[in-house]
């Protein structure tokens, strides 16, 4: 007679057997069905803070520091008329968050933001 510890591991193996077998078969026409939709070949997904601005369907554009907590806000016109369309939207925040330091010491930790591009 088995242990009640053995009884609870072969009724937990027949379940997962059972659940195995219920389950459909993928056949190539699915395959071929999921792969020839549109949106599987689709651009490779790519951070706010590493697209050009051209590219960004956002009208503003908020870059926030996390050391001094300065939130710089620009609509995406704006921007494209200042930096051009080509520009990437890092380097457009990291220009205008240190355009607004008002004392420098030369030393990075003291002088550079720290940027934030979620929001």
């Amino acid at each position: 007679m088995p242990k009640p510890r053995e009884m609870e591991k072969l009724a937990r193996e027949a379940a997962r057997h059972a659940e195995s077998e219920s389950l459909p078969p993928i056949d190539d026409g699915w395959w071929d069905a999921v792969l020839s939709d549109p949106r599987a070949a689709g651009k490779p997904w790519l951070p706010i803070q590493q697209r050009r601005l051209d590219e960004i369907a956002r009208e503003m554009l908020r870059v926030e520091c996390r050391r001094c907590m300065r939130i710089i806000e620009i609509s995406r016109s704006n921007a494209v008329r200042l930096f051009g369309p080509h520009a990437v939207w890092k380097d457009v925040g990291l220009e205008l968050l240190g355009r607004g330091r008002e004392h420098r010491t030369g030393r990075h930790e003291e002088d550079g933001c720290w940027p934030d591009f979620r929001s």
